[in-house]
């Protein structure tokens, strides 16, 4: 019993440090002159963490929270991808209002002890 516990734990503690590594994303993104429109979009098909707008911008962003930059970056793997690109369309689809800006899809990654690190049009659709 005390092994659940230890695991339940655990799982608790790194929801709590995902949502508070967004929270910190979206006031970095905010501070740039970001609007966030949405955050923890679902879609039948994916999730996007946040999106945001700047001018005639929409971003699809990943929030990544990890021991390192390096370690982060390699969290967005291409099926990761293929998520956030499904769940955009998704997110189109019910926001045509959007569909003549530019989009782009977006990491930030948060380190501990660290400001947020954002990389701004971090993959293209399909690769």
């Amino acid at each position: 019993m005390i092994a659940l516990r230890s695991s339940d734990e655990r799982r608790r503690r790194a929801e709590r440090w995902g949502l508070s590594a967004e929270f910190r994303a979206a006031w970095s993104l905010r501070l740039k002159g970001f609007s966030i429109i949405a955050r923890r979009f679902k879609s039948p098909r994916g999730e996007i963490d946040i999106v945001a707008r700047r001018g005639r911008t929409i971003a699809f962003v990943e929030v990544k929270a990890r021991a390192s930059f390096e370690d982060a970056l390699e969290a967005v793997t291409p099926r990761t991808r293929r998520r956030i690109e499904a769940a955009a369309a998704d997110w189109s689809v019910r926001h045509p209002g959007y569909a003549d800006f530019f989009w782009r899809y977006d990491i930030v990654v948060v380190v501990p002890r660290r400001w947020p690190k954002h990389v701004a049009d971090a993959f293209r659709s399909g690769e």
